[in-house]
C-alpha cells in the first residue's frame, strides 16, 4: 500500500514537473517569437526610412531613358583606333564621373537591376579582345610580381577606391588566344576578376567573322570559350556575348546559336549580345529593348575614328536634349518616369517592379 502511495506521489511530482517545463519551454517560445516579430518590424521601419522619397522635380528621373554600353578594347601607346593610353582612360572615367554616370554590370542592365543612385545614369563597361594590358603583370624590384599600374584593371580599381560611389563593374570579352597574355598567369588573372565583382564574356575562340559560319562552327566558337573559363572556374557562367566586328550569319536562322548552343559536352545560354557601337541604347524596361542586339560606344574621343558617335558626343547630345538620358531613381524595386513616357514602358520587362509615373513641371 504505502509503495503504490510513494510511487503515486513520484508519477504526480513528475506530471507537474512536466507540465511546469513545458509551459516555461512555451513562454520563452512565444517570448522568442514576440522579439523576432519587433526585430523584423524594426527592421522593416529602417528600410522605410532609408528609402527616403527623393524631390521628383529636382531629381527628374526618367527610367525609359538611354544607357551608353562603353566599348573598349586596347589600352596601351600610343593613341590609336582602337586603343586608349592609359592617360586618356582615367581622362574619360573622371569626365564620366563628373557628369553624373556610374557604373553597372551589363548582366544587372539587361535584367532591369538598376541599383544606381538617384539622379546618377547608369553606364555599362565593356573591353574586347582580352588584351594583356587590360590586365598585366609585371615584376617589381623585388621581383614579386604585381599589377601593372597602367593596365585597365589597375586603373578602374584605383578610381573606385579614389571614388568608392563609381563600382568596380566591367565585362572583359575573350578569345582563345590566352586571354589577357602571359599564360602562366591566367588562373590567377580569370579568379582575380570575377572574385573582384567584374566579370567575363564570350567573344568567340577565335574573334570569328560569323557573316559564312554555320550552325557547328558558331557553336564551337562559343562553347570552346565558356569550357575554357570552366576549367578555371567551374561555378561561373560565361553568359555575354560581344560580337566579333559585330557580324552575324548571312542566314537569319543561324541567328538562334549566338544566343543558345551546345558543344561537346559544354551548352551556353547568353543572356546579352552585343554589337559594335555606335549609340547609346534603350532603357531595359523600354518596350523596343532587345538583349541580343544591344548598341554600344566607343570610348574616345577623337574624332578621326568615333566621327560624332564616340562617347563625348553622346554626352553632349544628352545634355543638349536630342537624346534622352536614363536618369535613376535610385530605387531598384521601382521605375519612375514622366508620365508622357508611360507608353514606351513593358509591364512585362520590369516585372514585380512598381510603376511610378509623375507631372514634370516646366
Amino acid at each position: 500500500m504505502n509503495k503504490k502511495i510513494i510511487a503515486l506521489t513520484i508519477s504526480a511530482s513528475l506530471l507537474i514537473t512536466g507540465c511546469a517545463t513545458t509551459t516555461s519551454q512555451k513562454i520563452e517560445k512565444e517570448e522568442k517569437e514576440v522579439v523576432q516579430v519587433e526585430k523584423t518590424q524594426e527592421n522593416e521601419e529602417s528600410q522605410k526610412e532609408e528609402k527616403k522619397e527623393i524631390d521628383l522635380q529636382k531629381v527628374k528621373p526618367n527610367e525609359a531613358g538611354q544607357v551608353m554600353v562603353l566599348m573598349y578594347h586596347s589600352i596601351g601607346e600610343p593613341e590609336a583606333e582602337f586603343t586608349r593610353t592609359p592617360e586618356n582612360f582615367r581622362k574619360d572615367l573622371n569626365y564620366l564621373y563628373e557628369k553624373g554616370y556610374r557604373p553597372i554590370s551589363l548582366k544587372d542592365y539587361v535584367a532591369g537591376n538598376i541599383t544606381t543612385e538617384a539622379g546618377f545614369t547608369p553606364i555599362v563597361l565593356t573591353f574586347d579582345d582580352g588584351w594583356q594590358n587590360n590586365f598585366n603583370l609585371i615584376q617589381d624590384e623585388k621581383g614579386e610580381w604585381v599589377i601593372d599600374p597602367d593596365c585597365a584593371v589597375a586603373i578602374l580599381e584605383q578610381f573606385n577606391e579614389e571614388h568608392p560611389d563609381f563600382p568596380l563593374e566591367v565585362t572583359f570579352f575573350v578569345n582563345n588566344n590566352i586571354p589577357f597574355g602571359q599564360k602562366e598567369h591566367l588562373a590567377y588573372k580569370l579568379k582575380y576578376i570575377v572574385e573582384k565583382g567584374m566579370d567575363i564574356g564570350n567573344h568567340t575562340a577565335t574573334h570569328v567573322n560569323y557573316k559564312n559560319t554555320d550552325a557547328q562552327r558558331i557553336q564551337k566558337e562559343l562553347g570552346v570559350i565558356v569550357k575554357l573559363v570552366k576549367e578555371y572556374l567551374p561555378d561561373y557562367e560565361v553568359n555575354t556575348h560581344a560580337l566579333p566586328f559585330g557580324s552575324r550569319p548571312k542566314d537569319k536562322g543561324l541567328y538562334k546559336y549566338l544566343a543558345s548552343g551546345s558543344y561537346e559536352d559544354i551548352t551556353y545560354n547568353n543572356v546579352a549580345i552585343l554589337n559594335v557601337g555606335w549609340d547609346p541604347y534603350k532603357s531595359p524596361y523600354h518596350t523596343k529593348f532587345d538583349p541580343l542586339s544591344i548598341h554600344r560606344v566607343r570610348g574616345s574621343d577623337l574624332q578621326k575614328y568615333v566621327q560624332g558617335v564616340g562617347m563625348y558626343d553622346w554626352i553632349n547630345h544628352f545634355e543638349k536634349g536630342n537624346r534622352v538620358r536614363f536618369v535613376s531613381d535610385g530605387d531598384a524595386a521601382v521605375v519612375t518616369i514622366p508620365e508622357n513616357y508611360k507608353k514606351v514602358i513593358d509591364p512585362q520587362k520590369t516585372g514585380n517592379k512598381e510603376i511610378k509615373t509623375y507631372v514634370l513641371e516646366k
